[in-house]
């Protein structure tokens, strides 16, 4: 159960940021948006940033959805696992990476792109410090803008799986 009371249909809401959350949902609120309608500054700073992650980035969003589902994994955020998954398989991710996402050591299944993704989302999840030669090898095999926006994928993921866990969405 969520540890707050999420936003409910008939509450208080700018309308504006509602449209905008419910068109960027494709017009279904999850329970999260729900929460995050409670403080309408941290939904409407979301939505934006959250947005831009998931729709405009040049990092594939099979890479994307990889980091997001191995953090979901790491940090044991079961709403995240179960948001993002599906989106991962359909975006190219294989059934049998899947579950290998679900393994706490990166399994030898992933290329060498997925697996320093998949470095980079653990280091950043596990200890916060990124080893250099994990950034080295990211810039190498995806250069710099699709760098800086793996790294801010799985800060970002990060948020997210934590704010998930500690309301208990």
């Amino acid at each position: 159960m969520t540890r707050v009371t999420p936003w409910a249909d008939g509450d208080p809401v700018d309308a504006d940021l509602l449209a905008a959350i419910t068109a960027r949902r494709g017009g279904v609120l999850t329970e999260l948006d729900r929460v995050l309608l409670r403080s309408a500054p941290l939904a409407a700073g979301w939505n934006m940033l959250l947005g831009q992650i998931r729709g405009h980035f040049a990092l594939s969003l099979e890479y994307r959805e990889l980091i997001m589902c191995r953090i979901a994994m790491l940090n044991r955020a079961e709403f995240e696992w179960k948001a993002h998954y599906p989106l991962y398989l359909s975006a190219g991710g294989t059934q049998a990476k899947g579950d290998a996402l679900r393994l706490i050591e990166i399994a030898d299944i992933f290329d060498e792109k997925d697996a320093t993704l998949l470095a980079l989302a653990d280091q950043s999840t596990r200890a916060v410090a990124v080893d250099p030669a994990v950034i080295e090898r990211l810039k190498t095999l995806f250069g710099e803008v699709q760098t800086v926006e793996a790294v801010a994928t799985a800060a970002a993921y990060n948020m997210v799986s934590r704010f998930l866990v500690a309301l208990d969405i």
